[in-house]
């Protein structure tokens, strides 16, 4: 099965969208593959977090990856509000530490539109704006009974969607054919 099978995903392009939990990485990279061009990356300066290019380039060309570090959360704001507004990149990822309001998340939304891009923010667990089209949360599923090579099973739930429908699905990313498989529950 394809990403196009799990409802919603990939998310409604030229919105803004969060995710949390310690699955947000691959949910942001299986994005970006199935959304392809370019993609920024917007950080607090202060974040020590270093994204490993040999950690994402099963997923897509490190070349279309820009990281930029900004001085606090505001400007990360800012320069995520231009790039969506530019449309000179495919995808634009956010990492904040505290909760935006309603209004600094209408114009991420308003950008994005402009623009036609995508915005991620990944967030802390619990936070959230309400202005987000969808809020996703993304953790390792861990199954004993699962072979070593099953180790990347993840767990995403989508736990806001401004469209109504809500949902959990288990996926693996497959490297060869760089595509995201929905995996059955497991049978009792």
């Amino acid at each position: 099965m394809h990403g196009s099978d799990i409802r919603f995903f990939p998310p409604t392009n030229a919105r803004t969208h969060e995710v949390s939990g310690a699955g947000a990485f691959v949910f942001v990279f299986t994005l970006a593959t199935r959304l392809g061009g370019k993609l920024l990356w917007v950080r607090e300066a202060w974040d020590t977090v270093q994204l490993n290019p040999n950690g994402f380039s099963d997923f897509i060309d490190p070349a279309a990856v820009t990281l930029c570090s900004a001085k606090d959360q505001k400007e990360v704001l800012a320069v995520a509000e231009n790039a969506l507004r530019s449309g000179a990149v495919t995808l634009v990822v956010m990492t904040l530490s505290q909760p935006i309001g309603l209004t600094e998340g209408r114009r991420l939304q308003l950008a994005a539109r402009d623009g036609i891009s995508t915005g991620v923010a990944i967030i802390p667990e619990g936070m959230g704006s309400n202005a987000a089209e969808t809020r996703w949360r993304c953790s390792p599923a861990y199954d004993a009974s699962s072979p070593p090579q099953d180790s990347t099973l993840q767990k995403w739930e989508l736990i806001k969607n401004k469209s109504g429908t809500l949902g959990v699905w288990n996926v693996r990313w497959h490297t060869a054919s760089r595509r995201l498989i929905v995996v059955p529950p497991a049978g009792k």
